[in-house]
C-alpha cells in the first residue's frame, strides 16, 4: 500500500457453499493444519480435515458465514455459529497472509459481532490453540476475555469471550 492509498475491504453474508466461501475456508484449514502439524498438509489432507469439521451450519437459523472481499477478489472470512439462543460462538477466522495488517480482520470482527447481535446473541465466545499467537493477541486487542473452557473441540486450548 502506498502513501494515500485506501483499501477497499467489503464483507457479505454467503453461504459456506459458495464457491469464493469455500477458498477461503480452505485456505483457512490449510494454514491452521498445516500450523498445528509443522509441515505443509497436502490438498487431501485438508479437504479430508474440511469434511470432518464441516461449515454447513453456518447458515441461519444455525449461524451466519461471512465473506470479505478486497477491491472485489476474496481475502478472509469468519463464521458466527449459534452455541446457545444467547451466546454466538466466532470460528473459521481468517485473512489471507498476503492482506493481514490492512484491517480486514478488524472489519471481519465487527462484522461478526453485528450479526451475532441480529441473532440475538448477549456474548460471543471463542476457542483456540496454542500455536496460534497472533489470534490470542488479536482478539484480546478486540475486548475478548478469557473464559472457563466450553464445547468439545479436541484443538481447543484457549477460550474467550466478550459482552456484546
Amino acid at each position: 500500500m502506498t502513501g494515500n492509498q485506501v483499501l477497499n475491504w467489503s464483507v457479505a453474508r454467503v453461504a459456506p457453499t459458495d464457491p469464493d466461501a469455500l477458498r477461503m475456508l480452505f485456505c483457512y484449514y490449510d494454514e491452521i493444519a498445516s500450523r498445528y502439524y509443522r509441515r505443509r498438509v497436502p490438498r487431501e489432507e485438508v479437504e479430508q480435515i474440511m469434511a470432518e469439521f464441516p461449515s454447513d451450519d453456518l447458515t441461519p437459523p444455525t449461524g451466519v458465514f461471512l465473506l470479505a472481499r478486497l477491491d472485489g477478489e476474496p481475502a478472509g472470512c469468519v463464521g458466527v455459529r449459534v452455541y446457545t439462543p444467547e451466546i454466538a460462538e466466532l470460528t473459521r477466522m481468517f485473512v489471507d497472509v498476503g492482506h493481514r495488517g490492512s484491517g480486514g480482520a478488524g472489519l471481519l470482527v465487527r462484522a461478526a459481532e453485528d450479526a451475532a447481535r441480529e441473532i440475538g446473541a448477549k456474548s460471543m465466545w471463542l476457542n483456540t490453540r496454542d500455536d496460534l499467537v497472533e489470534a490470542r493477541a488479536f482478539y484480546a486487542k478486540h475486548g475478548y476475555q478469557p473464559i472457563p473452557p466450553y464445547g468439545d473441540d479436541p484443538y481447543a486450548e484457549h477460550w474467550f469471550g466478550k459482552e456484546l
